[in-house]
């Protein structure tokens, strides 16, 4: 089975923290109770944030040998599979779509040659194929390489023919199992979207009918099942048990409703069939209207399993090739946003609305950040955040709370909040917890799953939820242990204080 949490990084970043905190240091910007922690920015031009995106994932995140660092600035190792790694390679062809950079090439030629080659006897599970797939034909449309086509292709074949019964059985055989054999009863969009997304590329590509067969047969099963009955947003998880097919509801990744969005998009444009654009749309609205804070901010209340670039690419696509303002304003709201949580080392955190990282910062967090300032450079290079320093003037307020049998909470004046603690606390899976402003629960309800840690490390002093308000108020967040299920594991919360902007 393909490991989806390396111990090479696991070991490299426990070391690499080690010698951090031997020097004296907790992390970049990290404050003491009461201190604010960054000076304020002049605002550079979006095409200047742009610019140091992609130089950061280009100088910073590549390696320069055909795979990506796992974090930075520290290391904590290397790697070109699954969705970690895939998303910083799918940011990268965004930058070569948008300026048709021939420094590219070369970069794309290096991953297209360590990619994993499927094979009948290969193992794994459905969904790492599927984000592979994806991955080798970005690679394919920069470099013309046929073997990273047939690398593609062979991924895609894997989960699609060759081992469609390990994946495609139950009460609903239609959508696959995340195990082969069915492991814990999960289903997941991951596997879904994605399948659509790679079929599509692929008919892109090949011009093989079969593809574009098997991604409208995906993309009716997905609507079936994955499809939240009350709004045209898609939650990520399905157990099928045998007899029934059952979702946790309002788990609203960023990267499959990003996935749904753009395969809406691209099968009306396949089909001529509109009613696929305006189901993308309608799920694209929704994100909008319900995966924001208050001050309107897409916001991403996973732990690191999610990545936003999916999303963001999508925008992108209706805000230019669909012409959709709505889609722009999302994404240069969103980039404005990041502005101000850029790291010294030029790395962003998973929240577009928080605090710039004091921790290591991994593949799977940066992603989104990096593709939404190249966006926004596109659309509006010279457009400028309108505040850059939103986070100069936040005081860290040291505020223990640790979760055990009822709700905790704490209360605030301020316009922003950022709750701090560990990632993967008791590393890697179990453990989260829902959230409530104000006394109303977050739309998505992931809440804070702050025991998944997707590299399979321990990163303390990280940003474990974010939210703005138009203005300052008196405010409350309650914590609530988290609904126990076989993927999410039980309850568990615990912060060491927030930030907070007055």
């Amino acid at each position: 089975m393909l490991s989806r949490m390396p111990s090479r990084r696991a070991v490299a970043l426990a070391t690499a923290l080690a010698a951090f905190a031997l020097a004296g240091c907790s992390g970049p910007g990290q404050a003491t109770g009461g201190q604010a922690r960054v000076r304020a920015s002049s605002g550079p031009a979006f095409a200047v944030l742009g610019q140091r995106a992609v130089r950061t994932l280009e100088q910073g995140y590549y390696t320069g040998a055909g795979s990506w660092n796992g974090c930075l600035p520290l290391r904590c190792g290397t790697g070109n599979q699954d969705w970690g790694d895939d998303s910083l390679t799918y940011s990268l062809y965004f930058h070569w779509r948008l300026t048709h950079d021939r420094a590219v090439v070369p970069i794309m030629n290096a991953l297209a040659g360590t990619a994993y080659r499927y094979t009948p006897g290969s193992s794994s599970w459905s969904d790492v194929p599927m984000w592979d797939t994806i991955a080798d034909v970005r690679e394919y449309q920069v470099t013309g390489s046929q073997s990273a086509l047939a690398k593609a292709e062979a991924a895609f074949r894997f989960v699609a023919i060759e081992h469609e019964p390990d994946f495609a059985f139950g009460a609903c055989p239609s959508v696959l199992y995340q195990q082969p054999g069915g492991g814990n009863r999960l289903k997941t969009l991951e596997t879904g979207s994605n399948y659509i997304k790679a079929a599509l590329l692929l008919y892109q590509v090949t011009h093989y009918q079969r593809y574009l067969q098997l991604a409208i047969a995906e993309y009716n099963a997905v609507r079936a099942y994955f499809l939240s009955p009350h709004v045209p947003l898609y939650t990520v998880y399905v157990f099928d048990r045998g007899r029934t097919c059952r979702q946790v509801p309002a788990r609203y990744f960023g990267s499959v409703n990003g996935n749904m969005i753009w395969a809406g998009f691209w099968l009306a444009r396949a089909t001529g069939q509109g009613s696929y654009q305006q189901q993308a749309l309608a799920t694209a609205h929704a994100v909008q209207a319900h995966l924001a804070d208050a001050a309107g901010v897409y916001t991403d209340l996973q732990a690191e399993n999610d990545i936003s670039e999916p999303l963001v690419e999508a925008m992108y696509d209706l805000a230019t090739l669909g012409h959709q303002w709505f889609a722009r304003q999302w994404l240069l709201t969103a980039a404005a946003a990041a502005a101000a949580a850029a790291g010294p080392a030029g790395t962003y955190d998973r929240f577009f609305d928080g605090p710039p990282p004091r921790t290591p910062v991994t593949v799977w967090q940066v992603n989104g950040g990096l593709t939404v300032e190249q966006a926004a450079a596109a659309l509006d290079p010279h457009g400028r955040p309108p505040q850059p320093g939103f986070w100069a003037h936040a005081t860290f307020v040291r505020h223990e709370l640790f979760l055990h049998y009822g709700p905790v909470s704490f209360t605030f004046t301020g316009r922003a909040v950022a709750i701090i603690g560990t990632i993967g606390e008791i590393c890697c899976e179990a453990g989260h917890a829902r959230v409530f402003i104000d006394g109303s629960q977050t739309f998505d309800q992931t809440g804070i799953w702050q025991n998944k840690s997707s590299s399979g490390l321990t990163l303390p002093d990280s940003v474990l939820f974010a939210w703005r308000w138009p203005r300052p108020g008196a405010h409350t967040i309650t914590i609530r242990p988290g609904l126990a299920n076989p993927k999410e594991g039980g309850p568990y919360f615990h912060m060491i204080g927030y930030d907070v902007v007055p």
